[in-house]
């Protein structure tokens, strides 16, 4: 239980730095992480209760990580770019291991050997993609160089991996053998890729198989794709194969499923999309922020002078590892279709940032304590820390000089006002139909969440902009009054109608809300109380209350009645809504949309009392997917006028489909 207790508060810890991150974005996301680590460190709980098993470690952090790598790259690209990637990921990644760890050797002899010295670099050469893009978020990083970061931290963790198991197994054995270690890198290598490749095959096939049987059966298919890292892993490294480069190969194989699949089971392909972001996203933080928390205890078994020392040799490390990379592209020997030679080298080396695998294969150091010449578990750990720490700071802070800022031709003001303008625009144009109005409601108040902002509103502005609203709406009412278009009672009615929106959105909509529920409580007391002591007179009540007759003539008058009140509210919207569009500034166009809100809430209730039978599914279907064609041909039409940029249109029509999709899905549910 203590083990589910201490998973539990890590997770929490990475969703709060994610929030923090989120609000206050001036540090990369695995800065927080970290601190945030060390902050619940602080918390007197066992820290080393915290501390994972490496098989364990690798099982369940690594390998879901590597194949969610591997089935997000496109296949086609992926054999497009395959030169680049053997450069890359298996090229760069050997030269740079014998490089670091032979230097090591040769400048530390008496606390590094071969093994040791290898161990450490295959450690600190794997790349972490998900660090490049959080510090190249507001950057414009060359696509050439983008890509090449891409593809290499793809492979390159499993070539890293490969060569860790190997000084890993040479260390603890104290026996090394060039040919048996060439035979044993090449088994390793390819037949991980192998047996993955097969099992992501297999895999396929039963997923074909159970759609062409079953459609979107995502309560199978989703768990089995979720379980298929873990029991390719497990079943790899049994064989003795690289199970790291199994699970990408699987991944990777299950990418070609996508490409084919991309369409024919949308909502199955839209769900595992969002569940693996998920998990990616926690497991990257889980290991940055268990970094933070195992560093105060790793600091304070370390005495200052070594800790100094081992920055040093951590500097030392990555000023060695970004020469190379910068050689590696200067003498071509990557293909990066450049023409800026000397600036995408300069990236490229900066592009070097170690992030989760690098701390994986630290956290997956066997405990040595057999040798005095070798370092500790805990030295390892740290130095290995230090090195992602100076490769995060310095691209933090080299990124933002060497490349241009991203710039948008639209600002987050302009799409709110726009993407209102085209909500609005469809819920007019679905208005205008008479029939349907029970499936129309629904949808109107599905389009109008699409303007539910999040971001805080300045409820003083709104409640003016409310107040303002009705004051128009009551003018409207008092001249249709005087030119006798509305009855005395008609507009009686109405008021009482614009008297209870007024109590349900003013600051005290909570209490009106208590106020109706309490009134609700009295009026079922008094129904029971009718019954239990005048029994006659409910008898009679209850009489002509079943009496189809009278309850039909009812309906009729309270129909034709709300049908008048929704007439009025038609008439009076428009002066309302031309108000709206008149004041509306980029200043306060939240609280606007907020107001157009509660006359959208209106006219919903009032369309409701068309009818009080069944949503006709296919009829909300049918309106839904006119009403979102709307909204495209509405930014069509305003990108075809020069009123919004191209840039912007793209931005619309991306939200709008996915607001399509989500609101077609709800219907189905």
């Amino acid at each position: 239980m203590t083990t589910v207790y201490i998973v539990g508060l890590l997770l929490i810890t990475v969703v709060a730095a994610n929030i923090i991150h989120l609000l206050w974005p001036v540090l990369p996301l695995a800065i927080y992480q970290i601190l945030a680590g060390i902050m619940l460190s602080i918390l007197p709980i066992d820290t080393h209760a915290i501390v994972l098993e490496p098989e364990i470690f690798m099982l369940l952090i690594i390998a879901p990580l590597m194949f969610n790598d591997g089935q997000n790259v496109s296949f086609r690209q992926l054999s497009q770019n395959i030169r680049q990637i053997l450069s890359m990921a298996v090229g760069l990644a050997i030269v740079t291991v014998i490089l670091v760890g032979s230097g090591l050797k040769l400048a530390l002899p008496q606390h590094f050997t071969y093994a040791l010295a290898f161990m450490l670099a295959a450690i600190i050469t794997p790349t972490d993609a998900v660090a490049v893009k959080s510090l190249t978020t507001n950057v414009e990083m060359p696509k050439n160089v983008n890509e090449t970061l891409e593809y290499e931290s793809l492979f390159n963790d499993a070539s890293g991996l490969v060569l860790f198991s190997l000084a890993t197994g040479t260390l603890t054995s104290g026996e090394f053998s060039l040919v048996h270690g060439v035979l044993t890198f090449l088994y390793v290598f390819f037949g991980g890729i192998i047996f993955g490749s097969l099992m992501g095959w297999m895999l396929i096939a039963l997923r074909r198989t159970l759609m062409r049987t079953h459609v979107d059966i995502g309560s199978i298919v989703i768990p089995i794709n979720v379980m298929t890292p873990f029991a390719v892993y497990w079943l790899a490294e049994e064989m003795h194969l690289s199970g790291i480069l199994a699970v990408v190969a699987t991944g990777i194989v299950h990418s070609i499923l996508y490409d084919q699949l991309r369409l024919t089971s949308s909502r199955v392909q839209n769900a595992t999309t969002t569940l693996w972001n998920i998990i990616a996203s926690l497991l990257n933080g889980f290991v940055f922020v268990l970094l933070g928390v195992m560093l105060p205890e790793v600091v304070s078994q370390t005495l200052t002078a070594t800790i100094l020392k081992l920055a040093l040799l951590a500097l030392g490390l990555y000023l060695a590892m970004g020469l190379i990379r910068y050689l590696w592209a200067r003498f071509k020997l990557v293909d990066m279709h450049s023409t800026n030679p000397k600036r995408d080298g300069l990236l490229l080396a900066l592009g070097g940032i170690h992030g989760t695998i690098t701390l994986a294969m630290a956290f997956s150091i066997p405990v040595l304590t057999e040798s005095a010449q070798l370092a500790t578990r805990n030295q390892l750990i740290l130095l290995a820390a230090i090195v992602i720490l100076i490769s995060l700071t310095v691209g933090t802070l080299a990124f933002p000089r060497l490349l241009p800022a991203k710039t948008k031709n639209y600002t987050n003001d302009e799409f709110q006002d726009q993407l209102i303008h085209t909500v609005q625009y469809a819920i007019d144009e679905l208005s205008e139909s008479p029939e349907n109005k029970k499936e129309q409601a629904l949808l109107i108040d599905q389009l109008s969440s699409q303007m539910a902002l999040p971001f805080k509103i300045n409820r003083n502005v709104y409640d003016r902009l409310a107040s303002q609203a009705r004051g128009v709406e009551m003018q409207t009412l008092a001249e249709l009054r005087e030119n006798g278009i509305v009855t005395a009672k008609e507009e009686q009615g109405y008021y009482r109608m614009i008297g209870r929106d007024a109590l349900m959105h003013s600051q005290h909509g909570l209490f009106a809300f208590l106020r109706i529920w309490h009134y609700r409580f009295k009026w079922k007391r008094l129904s029971h109380k009718l019954h239990k002591h005048h029994p006659q007179t409910f008898a009679q009540l209850q009489k002509i209350h079943d009496n189809k007759t009278l309850q039909d003539k009812f309906k009729a008058v309270r129909q034709q009645y709300f049908d008048r009140l929704e007439s009025i509210f038609n008439m009076i919207m428009t002066d309302v809504n031309e108000f709206l569009d008149e004041v509306q500034t980029p200043d306060n166009v939240h609280e606007v949309t907020m107001v157009r809100r509660m006359y959208l809430n209106r006219q919903q209730t009032l369309d409701r009392f068309h009818s009080r039978g069944e949503m006709d599914i296919n009829v909300l279907r049918t309106l839904a997917i006119k009403a979102f064609q709307d909204e495209h041909s509405y930014v069509q039409q305003q990108a075809a006028a020069g009123v919004i940029s191209s840039d912007l249109a793209n931005a619309l029509n991306e939200h709008i489909s996915n607001d399509q999709l989500v609101c077609i899905q709800s219907f189905e549910d």
